[in-house]
């Protein structure tokens, strides 16, 4: 068997690391604002921010490009970001995207170096995601017994999103394959 682990990266600078999750955290905020006003422009409201989850996009983007710090730390504090200057996510949706992306962000970031197609990358990033998610729903319900948590809202969140996720796998590894023939 040949090993499964290539470092065919060199590791970004703690600067560069930083300079990527700080614009990670921007288009987490960014991004969905464009898709609502886009959603606005065409007579849909929100509906184009929901199916398309714009602000997953830069935190598997940084993850995959930047490692698992820039990844996780983006994935955390985008939401909080964007709860802040733009009032969405909001109620108990923040601690549960901000669970979420901090997997995304964290799981790319880990299989940065790991020599499988990105579209696979993508694809066991949204799973372990929606994973985390789905336990912080049956925390909220189960242990802080919170009502009006849905308890399978990852489940949820693929059947809504679906258009996003979509996006995700083709988009992200086009836009890592440019990168790392840039770097």
């Amino acid at each position: 068997m040949t090993g499964t682990l290539v470092l065919k990266r060199k590791p970004l600078s703690i600067k560069k690391q930083t300079l990527a999750a700080t614009l990670a955290i921007i288009a987490a905020v960014a991004l969905p604002q464009l898709f609502h006003l886009l959603g606005l422009a065409t007579g849909t409201g929100k509906t184009l921010g929901v199916l398309f989850s714009p602000m997953h996009l830069p935190i598997i983007f940084v993850g995959l490009i930047a490692g698992p710090y820039a990844g996780a730390i983006s994935g955390l504090l985008g939401p909080v970001a964007s709860a802040l200057l733009t009032g969405m996510p909001n109620g108990l949706s923040l601690p549960l995207m901000m669970i979420e992306l901090f997997g995304y962000g964290l799981t790319a970031g880990l299989l940065r170096n790991i020599n499988i197609s990105n579209v696979v990358k993508v694809l066991i990033v949204q799973i372990a995601g929606r994973v985390l998610r789905m336990l912080g729903c049956f925390t909220l319900v189960y242990i802080f017994a919170k009502s009006g948590v849905e308890l399978f809202g990852a489940w949820t969140s693929v059947m809504r999103c679906w258009p996003g996720v979509v996006l995700q796998l083709v988009l992200i590894p086009v836009l890592v394959y440019k990168f790392d023939r840039n770097v």
